[in-house]
């Protein structure tokens, strides 16, 4: 079994060349496809994340099951069995996701999208092409879920790198050799599709442990895990609303051209993802475990070093992007009316996703701990305040708007859900993980990058930009880590011995 530092390694590894192969070839695409057909790439990624209600809470369900079940040696048959009835549910949840699209499909494309440019026979085939690519892709977080329970995190980063290449080059080959359509575009995303879900179905087959008997489909798991499933659905339906809505509302106001640039302003504040979510998900299997066999002094300990790993790398990255967002695009995109249209909301998403970021330990370690009713209830809580925060702000200030109801609602989670937790876990580390593992950091990130802002020269080349973005971001690295203890107690021993 991996160590917890090689699986966050190696979330990082796999996560993080996905998600730059995506954001990096942005450009590209738009010189291929144009900034309106781009807008149809910004609604298929919103009709994914929404139609991920779905996933009713299986994937971190059978995540969950592996992950204590792994602990057993004797529990293969029960692993094997888990697997094929969450699979066969999944995949009727998969199918029934590519109808509901196919068949809503006009309506879509010629009473919600407002396309200029676009023939509506285009935005409608487009759509259709979303809908097939949509359930094929479905059963990937399943079987993503499983193998990260097992551990199997090296192996599923490894397959990662691989489709995530295949599915970003490839789709760069396509719109050059074929055709330069966002049809083919979507149409190699159903193909990628194929390719990525059979790749893991393998993965996670091969990887449970062997056993003479036929993995079947058994009822009364179902019964023994569908409370726990029920509170990931309920938090998942509630958080996809939350954090959905903006997009949803926008695609409907928005001309296609307008919700692109919101588009592309949410894919830099994703770029946060890449950091919040692979640490995340490689922690948690271990608080599982360790709260399964009752280690309170190491689960403390583990929470605090969780807590300070987090900051450090979440930290000083959102205060360069949150205050050099316009030197961010322009090194990115090279084009002064992306630049224009998404700089401000490109600070204000990161700031909420980051606020986000810091309370995930608390919420992901109080569901490992069985209690995912607090991340349900909060969300709930939220949604009769948040939700109409979102449509009034949307209306009003359309883009700019919605990226501030986001940082409303992740204040929230630092506001209330954080000291409910405290409540329930480790009361007396409140203080200490506010002031020591947030705080200090923080206060040490944002003053290095806004002082840098500041005194910058003028900056008129990439090259220049871009070397002192490296200069502030390498400062403010070192100053915020020098601030955690558990940082420090990392990197010391290691310099002493060079």
């Amino acid at each position: 079994m991996a160590s917890l530092g090689h699986n966050v390694i190696a979330n990082y590894m796999g996560r993080t060349w996905t998600a730059l192969l995506g954001i990096l070839f942005i450009p590209v695409y738009l010189s291929f496809i144009g900034i309106e057909a781009y807008g149809l790439v910004g609604f298929y990624a919103t009709l994914s994340s929404v139609f991920g209600i779905l996933d009713f809470g299986i994937g971190s369900t059978l995540n969950r099951e592996l992950a204590r079940l792994s602990a057993d040696q004797d529990s293969a048959q029960s692993q094997r069995d888990i697997v094929r009835t969450l699979e066969i549910i999944y995949w009727g949840i998969a199918i029934l996701a590519g109808v509901i699209v196919f068949l809503i499909a006009p309506y879509l494309a010629n009473n919600w999208i407002k396309a200029q440019n676009i023939e509506p026979a285009t935005v409608l085939k487009a759509i259709r092409f979303m809908g097939i690519a949509v359930a094929l892709q479905f059963p990937v977080s399943l079987y993503q879920g499983g193998l990260m329970g097992m551990q199997r995190q090296i192996l599923v980063n490894c397959i990662l790198v691989f489709t995530g290449t295949l599915r970003s080059a490839g789709a760069i080959l396509v719109l050059w050799l074929i055709s330069p359509t966002v049809e083919m575009f979507l149409g190699w995303q159903v193909v990628s599709g194929i390719v990525v879900t059979g790749i893991f179905f393998v993965a996670m087959w091969r990887s449970l442990p062997r056993h003479t008997g036929q993995a079947l489909f058994r009822w009364h798991i179902l019964n023994g895990i569908w409370k726990y499933a029920a509170a990931i659905s309920a938090n998942a339906i509630i958080g996809i609303s939350l954090t959905q809505l903006d997009k949803v509302i926008l695609s409907r106001m928005l001309t296609l051209k307008m919700f692109a640039y919101y588009s592309i302003a949410s894919t830099v504040a994703s770029a946060i993802w890449m950091i919040i979510v692979p640490f995340n998900i490689a922690v948690f299997p271990r608080f599982v475990q360790l709260h399964e066999i009752k280690q309170i002094q190491e689960l403390r300990i583990l929470f605090h070093r969780s807590s300070q790993v987090l900051s450090v790398m979440l930290l000083p990255v959102c205060a360069l992007l949150i205050v050099f967002s316009r030197e961010v695009l322009f090194l990115w995109m090279r084009d002064p009316a992306v630049v224009e249209n998404c700089h401000l909301i490109v600070s204000f998403l990161v700031l909420g996703t980051m606020l986000n970021g810091i309370a995930s330990i608390p919420g992901y370690s109080a569901t490992a701990f069985g209690w995912p009713m607090l991340i349900t209830s909060t969300n709930a809580i939220q949604a009769v305040v948040i939700i109409p925060l979102i449509i009034g702000m949307v209306y009003w200030l359309q883009g700019v708007g919605a990226a501030l109801a986001w940082v409303v609602l992740n204040s929230t989670y630092i506001i209330f859900m954080v000291p409910v937790y405290f409540r329930h876990y480790f009361r007396e580390e409140q203080n200490k993980w506010y002031c020591r593992d947030i705080a200090a950091p923080a206060l040490a990130a944002f003053p290095i990058c806004m002082f840098s802002k500041l005194v910058a020269p003028a900056l008129h080349t990439p090259l220049a930009i871009c070397g002192w973005l490296i200069v502030t971001g390498i400062i403010t690295i070192i100053v915020t880590g020098l601030t955690l203890p558990h940082v420090r107690n990392l990197v010391y021993p290691r310099l002493d011995n060079t």
